[in-house]
């Protein structure tokens, strides 16, 4: 090799090196955020979720082993009852809330005139702070609220709404529901994108309104619909805010916090309100960060089957069947 081939070649070497320096030095910040802020968060939380640590505490985590999920899974009756009511939301609330999303897309693209506007209008709820709609709901179903008094115009005598252990969940729901703008605004555009040829097609072929919503539409939409469905599942195995913010809120006689955490009678204690508790109000590190480790462990198990499922459903060539 000639010296001059030897000078291009350590030249592109050079520049190479200063190529990547600069890639690197430019994502540095993201990599660092995500060591600090994330990787080492999640090592500890293993690390401690296998010790009996507190804290705060000036004493050295003491290793136990899987005992923490031992005593989850065994002896600790709060974490079925917050099992129980996770699994409740997940699998009514989720679906309704997509349900209702396709339904008030439906409706307001049928319309002919001013479709932006209620899509508008839909939407805008989404856009309040969570605690905000938590809050705003606890006026709206108290008892003596706006809603039991046009239930009572109907002659219909409301339930005590988030009072009433039977009726918490529920109210939880149409909180959800009432939020729903995002999904809505979403399956409204993915069923504009479904391609007009194939109504006209099933038309031809003597297809009713049904059947074409059953066999165009909703084939068109189920990449929306999984979309929607598969990020509500997640949120709600992490539901936290909306329960936790209510609880607080209508709480008023509770004299500790094992009375606040899930109020009334631990209708609202889900998953992660536990976790708050025994990390934030016990200060059971360990123990809190074994729940956490066993929730990440079900939703990523959960997700996997789910995407499994849907690909006996979901279509992603926007044809009808």
């Amino acid at each position: 090799m000639t010296a001059a081939a030897t000078r291009r070649s350590s030249r592109r070497r050079s520049a190479s090196r200063t190529k990547w320096t600069t890639v690197i030095l430019f994502c540095s910040p993201f990599i660092v955020g995500v060591v600090l802020f994330l990787g080492y968060p999640v090592g500890a939380a293993l690390y401690y979720s296998l010790t009996d640590y507190q804290a705060g505490s000036l004493l050295a985590p003491k290793f136990v082993g899987f005992a923490n999920y031992v005593q989850a899974l065994v002896h600790a009756d709060d974490f079925w009852v917050g099992v129980r009511n996770t699994l409740w939301m997940v699998l009514i609330m989720v679906p309704l809330r997509t349900l209702w999303a396709v339904f008030v897309a439906w409706a307001i693209n049928r319309v002919k005139r001013g479709a932006r506007v209620y899509r508008t209008i839909a939407y805008l709820p989404s856009m309040v702070p969570v605690v905000g709609v938590a809050l705003s709901f606890i006026v709206v179903l108290n008892p003596a609220g706006p809603l039991n008094t046009v239930l009572s115009r109907f002659g219909v005598n409301g339930p005590s709404w988030l009072g009433d252990p039977a009726w918490t969940k529920p109210s939880l729901v149409l909180m959800a529901l009432w939020v729903a703008g995002d999904v809505i605004v979403i399956v409204g555009a993915a069923m504009l994108d479904v391609p007009v040829q194939l109504y006209e097609a099933a038309e031809i072929d003597g297809a009713g309104g049904w059947r074409r919503f059953w066999h165009v539409t909703l084939p068109g939409i189920s990449p929306v619909i999984y979309f929607s469905l598969i990020t509500g599942m997640i949120y709600t195995f992490q539901y936290f805010t909306e329960a936790f913010v209510v609880s607080g809120a209508t709480s008023n006689g509770a004299t500790s916090s094992n009375q606040v955490v899930g109020y009334p009678h631990q209708s609202l204690l889900f998953y992660s309100t536990e976790i708050y508790e025994q990390g934030f109000s016990y200060f059971k590190t360990g123990y809190a960060s074994a729940l956490a480790w066993m929730l990440f462990a079900v939703i990523l198990v959960a997700t996997v089957v789910f995407i499994r499922v849907s690909r006996r459903w979901v279509s992603y060539d926007g044809g009808g069947r």
